[in-house]
C-alpha cells in the first residue's frame, strides 16, 4: 500500500548530509541508460515449510532497495505458491532449482531456512559455489555455522569476505558463550566474531555494531524499539544483500544498509506507524522512500 510519509525538512536534510558523508555511493543517481541487469540479480535462499514469509520479506526488501531482480529459493520440495500476488516481481523457485542457475550475482542465505539435513547441505553447497560472489549469512545459516565449525575454512578462502548478521543469541552460539556474555561487552563480541570467521559482522540490537574482518568497529546511530519485531532481521538481510550486488563497497553496503533500516523505523514512528505494533513489511516501503530522497540530484 502506498503511503505519503511526512517529515520535517530539517530532519530530511540531516539524514541526507549524513548519508552523503558516510555512504556516498548510496546517494549516486542512476545512469540514464541503466537496465535491470545493471543492478544485479540476488538469490535469497531459505523459507522452509511454515517459514516461507521470511524470504518473501527479504526479497521484497531487496527489490525495493534497488537491485534489478530477485529470485527466492524455497527449501521445500514444491513451491508453496505459484506466484506472490502482492509482489509478482519476485521470481520463485525451489532451493534446488535456484542452485542450478548461473545468473545470480550474490546471495542471502538463512531466512527461515531451518536446521534440517537439507538446510545443512544447502549452506554447505553455497559456501563452495559462491566464493567469488557476495554472500550474507543470516538466521538459521548462523545456527548451522555454530555447529559446523569446519565451514570456517570456506569463509577464510573467499574472494570477498562474507557478511554475518547475528542477534545476541546467535552470536552466543557462534562464540560458545551466553547471551549475557555478549551483552556485557558487545564491541568485544563483534570483534571476536569478525576475527573467528573473517567476515563482516552485524551484531544486531540497540545501537547495532558493525565490525570489519580486520576489527574496525562502527556503531549505528539509527533505529528505535519498533525494529524488535518478527521479520525485521529478514528485511535487514535483504537490504544489505541488495546493496552489495548493486556494487556499493562492502563497508557502505553493510553500514549503509543497517543505517537505512534504522532510519526507516524512525520515519515510520514520525508518521505514527510504530514503534508499538510496527510490522517488518512496513519497513520495506519506507526504505525505498528514503533511498530515493538521499540521491544527489
Amino acid at each position: 500500500m502506498s503511503f505519503q510519509y511526512r517529515l520535517a525538512d530539517t530532519q530530511l536534510n540531516q539524514w541526507q548530509q549524513l548519508a552523503r558523508r558516510f555512504f556516498p555511493v548510496l546517494c549516486q543517481p542512476r545512469a540514464e541508460d541503466s537496465h535491470k541487469g545493471s543492478h544485479g540479480t540476488l538469490g535469497v535462499v531459505g523459507g522452509c515449510e511454515s517459514m516461507s514469509g521470511a524470504i518473501v520479506l527479504a526479497g521484497s526488501a531487496a527489490l525495493k532497495s534497488g537491485c534489478g531482480k530477485v529470485w527466492l529459493g524455497f527449501l521445500q520440495n514444491t513451491l508453496p505458491v505459484p506466484l506472490l500476488p502482492q509482489q509478482p516481481e519476485l521470481m520463485l523457485a525451489t532451493e534446488q532449482q535456484l542452485l542450478a542457475r548461473h545468473d545470480i550475482n550474490g546471495w542471502v542465505v538463512g531466512c527461515g531456512l531451518g536446521t534440517s539435513q537439507e538446510a545443512f547441505e544447502c549452506v554447505d553447497t553455497l559456501l563452495v559455489r559462491t566464493s567469488q560472489q557476495p554472500l550474507l549469512l543470516d538466521a538459521d545459516a548462523l545456527n548451522l555455522l555454530a555447529v559446523h565449525p569446519h565451514w570456517q575454512a570456506s569463509l577464510f578462502n573467499r574472494n570477498e569476505p562474507a557478511v554475518i548478521t547475528p542477534h545476541p543469541l546467535e552470536a552466543a552460539r557462534l562464540l560458545g558463550c551466553t547471551v549475557a556474555d555478549i551483552q556485557a561487552n558487545r564491541p568485544a563480541a563483534a570483534g571476536q566474531l569478525a576475527t573467528r570467521f573473517q567476515a563482516w559482522v552485524v551484531l544486531k540490537g540497540h545501537h547495532t555494531l558493525v565490525s570489519s574482518p580486520t576489527g574496525q568497529l562502527m556503531q549505528n546511530p539509527s533505529g528505535n524499539p519498533g525494529l524488535a519485531t518478527a521479520g525485521s532481521g529478514d528485511v535487514l538481510a535483504g537490504i544489505i544483500g541488495s546493496l552489495m550486488i548493486q556494487g556499493l563497497p562492502t563497508m557502505q553496503a553493510v553500514c549503509g544498509g543497517v543505517w537505512l533500516h534504522g532510519i526507516a523505523a524512525e520515519l515510520l514512528a514520525a508518521n505514527h506507524i510504530g514503534p508499538v505494533g510496527l510490522c517488518a513489511s512496513e519497513i520495506v516501503d519506507a526504505v525505498r522512500w528514503l533511498r530515493n530522497r538521499l540521491i544527489i540530484s
